[in-house]
């Protein structure tokens, strides 16, 4: 079975966001880190050369294939950030509650479970905190350990 490409790393959180350029996606990606650890609680890990992650998971799906990853986390790539709020284990309520979310968000593309935005001012903050929220408490029920 092939090696999984996304695990955690020795380099710290605070050292991989010091080198995001330029410095303006610099500067977001350390409030979005602000406004994950005020929603989780929990301190971040780098997994892989540019995810931050916030609580990790494990499991085995039917195909035996197992899976090691971060619950909820954000990447600040050079075009846009990419959020990874875990909205593939939602169930019907919270999939109504992020897609009411999206709706009020603001500028923003989604993708395979994921969430795409160019800067932070084409968003709303709060509503943004709202989906890192449904997303973190959609881990929890799923995976409750880890």
């Amino acid at each position: 079975m092939a090696e999984a490409k996304t695990t955690i790393t020795g380099v710290s959180v605070e050292t991989f966001l010091a080198g995001v350029e330029p410095p303006q996606r610099r500067a977001e990606a350390e409030i979005l880190d602000a406004l994950f650890r005020k929603v989780t609680g929990a301190a971040p890990r780098m997994w892989g050369p540019s995810i931050v992650g916030y609580g990790e998971y494990s499991t085995t799906y039917d195909s035996g294939r197992k899976v090691h990853s971060l619950k909820i986390g954000f990447s600040p790539r050079k075009p846009r950030h990419v959020l990874y709020l875990s909205s593939g284990y939602a169930d019907e309520a919270e999939a109504a509650a992020r897609a009411a979310a999206l709706g009020r968000l603001g500028k923003h593309e989604t993708g395979k479970g994921c969430l795409y935005v160019k800067k932070l001012a084409d968003v709303d903050m709060a509503v943004l905190e709202e989906l890192i929220a449904i997303g973190w408490g959609t881990m929890l029920r799923v995976f409750p350990e880890g």
